[in-house]
């Protein structure tokens, strides 16, 4: 993503990354379900219950876990503009999903 343009902010786990996105308010935000010491869902409920940023950033889950009732669930909750299983989606079909994300903030 940084090659071609964008800037990026990391972290290695759900409680970093809320930490990072208060901290640097990105346009856009890609999170994994799976991650350690926060998962991704209760990392985007946090999110959303913060503020007024918190609850309009654009959010695309990416995760190897296909959707069941309890992640389900918090999709719909949590508003995510998209929700990409890995396996089915290449890195440009994600690039092309966050360009056109903000292209429509």
């Amino acid at each position: 993503l940084t090659h071609i343009g964008f800037g990026v902010s990391e972290a290695a786990n759900g409680e970093e990354g809320l930490a990072r996105a208060q901290l640097d308010r990105p346009d856009l935000i890609l999170l994994d379900i799976v991650m350690p010491k926060m998962d991704g869902m209760a990392m985007m409920k946090k999110l959303r219950a913060l503020d007024d940023w918190g609850k309009k950033v654009p959010v695309i889950l990416l995760t190897n876990l296909n959707a069941d009732e309890e992640i389900m669930k918090g999709v719909i909750e949590g508003e995510p503009s998209y929700y990409l299983v890995k396996a089915n989606y290449t890195l440009d079909d994600v690039v092309e999903k966050i360009k056109s994300t903000l292209a429509g903030k």
